[in-house]
């Protein structure tokens, strides 16, 4: 069941809670030895929450948007009951007294937090142990690892992750979910590790547009305490996911000198969906300045990091990997001007797509280079992610497309800013134009 679904079937009477929380376990137990999606899991728990919603429904007492439905967490997120070990060995055990805003938010929407979901060490490159359900000889992707895995093997219908670069998006594509990361500001980040104060960002992993749109309006809010966060209402999300497109959407697609990177059978792919669309995608060549984009995300993430970890990598640098060692080296030759530079860049890409998107409804785009890599050698480069996760833009990704050996591959759409719910729309009309131009 998608979440939508298992929440109609329980206001019908046919499914409990409970009885989807079991459901849910026993398929963890089942498959979980061989995927390592949770990094932490209290089953007994989970089926307390579980009862506690049921008996709230059958008191006629007041009910959540995502009343019983359970919801995988990244284990970066602060929860009071569970322990937070950031993908590190570093914060093993480690535990909270305060939840983060966003499970303050689930909480009050009547979810069951199942557990938490792998991460990669502190949320950047170093793969954990997750494989990808689809074969496991394969990565998830990163840094949402497990969030992404847990939603593809069918131990949850809902997950939260986190995008820094590409950690949503492209761990969705190749575990053939669908990933959103709302605008940057819609979804609050208090209580979650802080990699890049500029950059962190919160997104979602489901089974359908309707599911990614439902969590993102159930923990979307404005909070003070995070700088990113703004005093505005938020776009109806679960509206947009539903909505048909007054007009054609115009799409865009940009021939980036990256784009060279994508696998023969991602490049088949996308060029079947282009001419599917014929008219409606305009191809546009890229200015320099967003080539030159991704060296900027890089110098922000790897200076804030290493400012906002600096105590961690200090006390610590033993527990590190020898992934993450030369990168925070690299950090930290980084200089203050040359980071306060690449921030005046990044405000100038805001601007330059803040004008774009008048004329255009969205970009279309890779969500990865193609299909996920072999299981130890990496967690996919997030290259196809990096301009819209600098900008704050909203983006999600479609399982729509199957590479050469079965695994899947996801299409990426990119929105204007604060209007996430029109992308939603945008990307419900795509998906029943090609399942028309294809039947």
């Amino acid at each position: 069941m998608t979440a939508v679904e298992a929440l109609a079937a329980m206001a019908a009477g046919r499914l409990s809670s409970v009885a989807l929380v079991q459901s849910c376990l026993d398929r963890i137990k089942a498959t979980d030895d061989t995927i390592q999606a949770w990094a932490f899991l209290d089953p007994d728990a989970a089926l307390a929450q579980a009862a506690e919603c049921d008996r709230l429904r059958t008191a006629g007492m007041a009910l959540g948007s995502l009343h019983g439905i359970p919801v995988g967490l990244k284990d970066i997120i602060d929860t009071a009951k569970m322990p937070t070990q950031r993908g590190t060995p570093i914060f093993a055990g480690r535990q909270t007294e305060k939840v983060a805003r966003l499970v303050e938010h689930l909480h009050e929407a009547g979810a069951v937090i199942m557990g938490k979901t792998v991460t990669t060490e502190l949320a950047f490159v170093h793969a954990n142990e997750t494989r990808n359900p689809h074969n496991t000889n394969h990565s998830p992707g990163g840094s949402s690892s497990g969030s992404a895995a847990a939603v593809a093997a069918m131990h949850v219908p809902l997950a939260v992750g986190t995008q820094t670069n590409g950690s949503v998006i492209r761990p969705a594509s190749f575990c053939g979910t669908f990933g959103f990361k709302p605008t940057r500001g819609i979804i609050s980040r208090s209580g979650l590790l802080q990699t890049s104060v500029s950059l962190d960002q919160v997104g979602c992993f489901g089974r359908g547009l309707a599911d990614i749109a439902l969590l993102t309006d159930a923990i979307g809010s404005y909070d003070q305490n995070d700088v990113c966060s703004f005093a505005r209402p938020r776009p109806d999300m679960s509206a947009g996911a539903v909505a048909d497109t007054p007009v054609i959407p115009d799409l865009v697609w940009f021939d980036l000198p990256f784009n060279d990177r994508l696998s023969t059978d991602a490049k088949e792919g996308f060029d079947a969906v282009l001419d599917i669309l014929g008219p409606q995608v305009t191809r546009m060549e890229s200015a320099d300045t967003l080539s030159n984009l991704v060296t900027v995300q890089a110098r922000i993430h790897e200076y804030e990091i290493c400012q906002h970890q600096a105590e961690v990598f200090d006390a610590h640098w033993d527990q590190l990997s020898e992934t993450l060692k030369p990168i925070i080296a690299r950090g930290r030759r980084i200089s203050k001007t040359e980071y306060e530079d690449a921030l005046a860049v990044k405000a100038s890409a805001e601007r330059f797509f803040a004008d774009f998107f008048v004329e255009f409804d969205a970009v279309i785009a890779p969500a990865a280079a193609g299909e996920a890599p072999k299981f130890g050698s990496g967690t996919g480069d997030p290259i196809f992610c990096t301009l819209w996760t600098l900008a704050g833009l909203p983006c999600l990704t479609l399982p729509l497309l199957v590479g050469e050996t079965g695994l899947p591959i996801g299409v990426q759409l990119i929105g204007a800013a604060e209007k996430d719910d029109r992308l939603l729309r945008t990307a419900r009309w795509l998906q029943k134009h090609l399942a028309q131009s294809t039947d």
